[in-house]
């Protein structure tokens, strides 16, 4: 990311005087507020521009597919977050969205890159199985993970990406990138030497990237999804809590295995 050299800052998102309050040139008491979806709304925020149905579609299922996905290491941490702060619901979400990396939440950007990647290299739809064994041997010969490829338990092709491939082609969308996540599934056995199915980080990215969705906001998607998600956590914690028995159950295995000073003899409770 570039520096800007402007000294005036400027924004084309939103602006207001003592009637109105306008967001992407519309005025949001008037044309927006109980007249666009939450999901048409994030894509006007982030683009400029109204979504088609196509991108409305995918939008809505990439969010249903990614907001919840049981106590991953960010729900635990949101959830033992609230547990010693109950009063700080805001701490407990930033909590959980602050693990969104390249592990966890973040890969559907990086796979976007390599799907765009792959695109760029080719030379038409019959070239992309060519692009993709350049690009996957590119990252093999430096070590580099295939981002959105592999699951730790899906090891057929994660369920959702199925369903995101039958919701963009039944709305309508550019199918180029989802062609191009197909290609680099087809080649990584032959240049990786194991089968690495796509997962739900390339599915993303391939649904969203055919309806004009920007590559640099890929990472919001799952960020968004996920907040949702959170929320969802919280307000069970709040209900039942459990953050203090997920902290219990890492402290009940915990095994120190540093050094003692001479004659320490560690306790048993």
């Amino acid at each position: 990311m570039k520096i800007g050299k402007e000294t005036i800052p400027h924004s084309a998102i939103c602006t207001s005087n003592s009637e109105t309050i306008v967001v992407r040139g519309k005025d949001l008491a008037q044309e927006l507020i109980g007249k666009i979806s939450f999901t048409d709304y994030f894509f006007l925020l982030v683009t400029g521009q109204e979504p088609t149905p196509a991108a409305t579609t995918v939008l809505n299922a990439t969010l249903v597919a990614i907001a919840e996905h049981g106590l991953v290491p960010s729900v635990q941490a949101s959830r033992m977050t609230l547990a010693a702060a109950p009063d700080a619901l805001q701490g407990a979400v930033a909590a959980g969205i602050l693990g969104c990396g390249s592990v966890i939440l973040g890969a559907s950007e990086t796979a976007g890159r390599l799907l765009e990647e792959v695109r760029v290299r080719a030379d038409g739809d019959n070239y992309y199985s060519e692009a993709a064994k350049q690009v996957i041997g590119e990252y093999r010969n430096a070590r580099r993970a295939i981002p959105g490829y592999g699951h730790p338990l899906h090891k057929e092709r994660d369920p959702r990406v199925s369903a995101l491939f039958r919701v963009a082609e039944a709305a309508g969308a550019d199918m180029t990138y989802i062609q191009i996540a197909d290609a680099i599934e087809n080649v990584i056995p032959e240049i990786i030497g194991k089968n690495l199915m796509l997962n739900v980080s390339a599915a993303i990215p391939a649904a969203l990237l055919g309806v004009g969705f920007p590559i640099t906001a890929l990472r919001g998607v799952p960020i968004l999804a996920r907040t949702a998600g959170l929320i969802g956590h919280l307000t069970e914690e709040l209900q039942k809590p459990i953050g203090f028995a997920l902290s219990y159950q890492a402290t009940r295995d915990y095994v120190y295995d540093g050094d003692t000073p001479e004659g320490f003899s560690a306790s048993h409770t």
